[in-house]
């Protein structure tokens, strides 16, 4: 069984010499320690008690045997530490398991043209071969050129794709970054940058919500709905109405910005809901 770090602050508390109230200590470890021994309960009242520690190396030896921390001080003090890493955990308690640990942070990105970017202070070009990505790990010491435009693709097979879309996007340098998988990374990183983010998703109530909720409240003016000058016929054409129909309770206030205005009036027309994939296809028109 883990020691709880809640436990082990107040373990600390009580090798200090601190006496604490019986009813603040109410878990299944500390009942085990006083019947253990190492824990020692003293009665205040007919009703209250407070419990104590009488013997401080007991305790320490006590904890290292039962749960493989060698210094309590460390486990509580790393235990809460966000850069905790599985080595720590190993480390202190001799449990790479002691807390849940996200060893995959950060985000895909994708090009079709070379960036030159910077992580760690080092320059780097992005430039991923046909068919594969770039994962950012240390996401807060990458930069990118404030002149690129950061696009987010809703869409996993429109990310896998992108070369096939360079049609939409002829008059920016984009770095393409993927919704998946989903975490506060990506808009933590955005929220550090200066760069502009547009949002590349499907053309229905559920991708303006996506955007809305999950990028703009959080981007500002910063973030733009991304709208191809084709989107009217492409929605006329190739949407679908039980998209508008089931979506149709996600659809946005009056005081949206334009181009959200703009896509919810097609919508609306056509009483369709349009989804990105389609402009994969699309690009064999436009070529």
């Amino acid at each position: 069984m883990k020691l709880p770090v809640g436990i082990a602050i107040k373990l600390l508390q009580m090798l200090q010499g601190e006496h604490l109230r019986a009813s603040a200590l109410q878990h299944i470890l500390v009942t085990k320690m006083l019947e253990d021994g190492v824990l020692q309960l003293q009665q205040t009242g007919k009703v209250k008690a407070s419990v104590f520690i009488r013997n401080a190396a007991s305790m320490h030896a006590y904890i290292k045997n039962h749960f493989g921390i060698n210094d309590l001080h460390e486990y509580v003090d790393k235990f809460n530490n966000e850069g905790l890493t599985r080595a720590d955990a190993v480390a202190i308690s001799g449990d790479s398991k002691l807390r849940s640990i996200r060893t995959f942070k950060g985000f895909l990105i994708n090009a079709y043209q070379p960036i030159n970017a910077t992580l760690h202070g080092n320059i780097f070009t992005i430039n991923p071969a046909e068919g594969s990505f770039t994962f950012i790990s240390d996401y807060e010491m990458f930069t990118i050129p404030p002149t690129v435009t950061v696009v987010g693709v809703e869409n996993p097979e429109n990310f896998r794709y992108i070369s096939k879309q360079q049609y939409l996007f002829p008059n920016i340098q984009p770095l393409f970054v993927s919704r998946y998988p989903q975490s506060n990374d990506l808009v933590k990183w955005l929220r550090s940058i200066p760069n502009s983010y547009f949002h590349f998703g499907d053309f229905d109530f559920a991708g303006i919500s996506i955007y809305l909720h999950q990028y703009k409240k959080h981007l500002g003016n910063k973030a733009s709905y991304f709208l191809p000058a084709s989107i009217g016929e492409l929605i006329k054409t190739f949407g679908k109405r039980d998209l508008y129909n089931k979506q149709l309770i996600l659809k946005p206030g009056e005081d949206a910005e334009p181009a959200i205005i703009q896509l919810s009036a097609l919508l609306h027309l056509h009483k369709k809901g349009l989804e990105q994939e389609i402009l994969i296809q699309a690009h064999e028109d436009a070529l």
